[in-house]
């Protein structure tokens, strides 16, 4: 097994806001301060220091504010009922305006991944309040779709969340799960170890361990399937007239089976500036890390962010 570990760093700052029905978001600083700013977040049932080996590249020349979805990484958890994607999406703007509070006003790109680019693209108007969004492989279909298709392929991956091991005796036990699962086989090295310190807290009585005690989800796996419940119904590409800002897609690689939809209907986002990686699924930044930051940085001194 790989012994390459990946230490995330403290963050220069934290500040927490209250989004929607009450649920508190902890933001976290990272880069340099005086530098263009980011907002990152990362995909349903994951949190942003699973993402170290992205961002971290992008450290010495921005501003990074990190924050994970309700009842994810650092969050509190909140009520189930609550836990959607127009929730997402209501949290996200709470969010924004929250770095500006805490940390200063100045113009910001939103970086979203999966689930979290989904609730970007589900705002009232799509990119408001940013100079740009990245989003990695938001799960679109194209306004000629099929959209009993895409339902069933979110009712596969409800599934596959509501029956997810989510008690483990130990890190190593649960990075080894990681590592077998087959949508992670292309993850770069140490990442199923930072994920077992990314993903998991200690548990309670009932635990993985002897007696109780071991590891649990920080997102519980109900509460992952919960959020894909009726996904289907926001994952419909927006009206261009609604974009309030440039919208930057890079996708998984189109041959590949598991990459989202963006990737094999082209014909669908042909309103965003598209790139894909290569040798890549839908957790590209997990996967090729180096090449994701990069199109995305040529993308933003294109635009004259960076």
């Amino acid at each position: 097994m790989t012994s390459y570990m990946w230490n995330v760093p403290e963050p220069l700052d934290t500040a927490e806001v209250e989004v929607t029905c009450g649920a508190r978001i902890i933001l976290r600083r990272h880069g340099n301060s005086d530098d263009p700013r980011l907002v990152l977040s990362h995909a349903n049932g994951l949190a942003a220091e699973l993402y170290y080996p992205f961002w971290r590249l992008l450290a010495s020349r921005f501003d990074l504010i990190l924050y994970d979805l309700r009842s994810h990484g650092w969050n509190p958890r909140s009520e189930l009922r609550h836990q959607n994607i127009a929730t997402f999406a209501a949290d996200q703007e709470l969010v924004r305006r929250g770095v500006e509070r805490h940390f200063g006003a100045k113009p910001a790109v939103g970086v979203f991944h999966l689930v979290s680019a989904l609730a970007a693209l589900n705002q009232e108007s799509p990119g408001q309040g940013f100079e740009a969004l990245v989003l990695f492989d938001p799960p679109l279909y194209p306004p000629n779709g099929d959209p009993q298709a895409a339902e069933v392929l979110w009712r596969r991956l409800r599934t596959q969340a509501r029956f997810r091991r989510d008690r483990f005796a130990t890190r190593e036990e649960f990075a080894e799960d990681f590592r077998r699962q087959w949508m992670f086989e292309l993850v770069a090295p140490g990442v199923p170890e930072l994920a077992s310190r990314a993903l998991l807290r200690t548990a309670g009585n009932g635990g993985g361990g002897p007696g109780g005690g071991g590891y649990e989800l920080r997102c519980p796996r109900l509460w992952e399937a919960h959020s894909l419940q009726y996904a289907f119904a926001y994952s419909l590409e927006p009206e261009l007239s609604r974009l309030a800002c440039p919208v930057k897609v890079i996708a998984g690689d189109p041959t590949f089976a598991f990459a989202f939809m963006p990737s094999t209907e082209l014909e669908g986002i042909v309103g965003f500036e598209y790139d894909f990686i290569p040798n890549t699924t839908h957790f590209l930044p997990l996967e090729e890390p180096a090449e994701c930051a990069a199109t995305m940085v040529a993308f933003l001194e294109k635009e004259g962010f960076a």
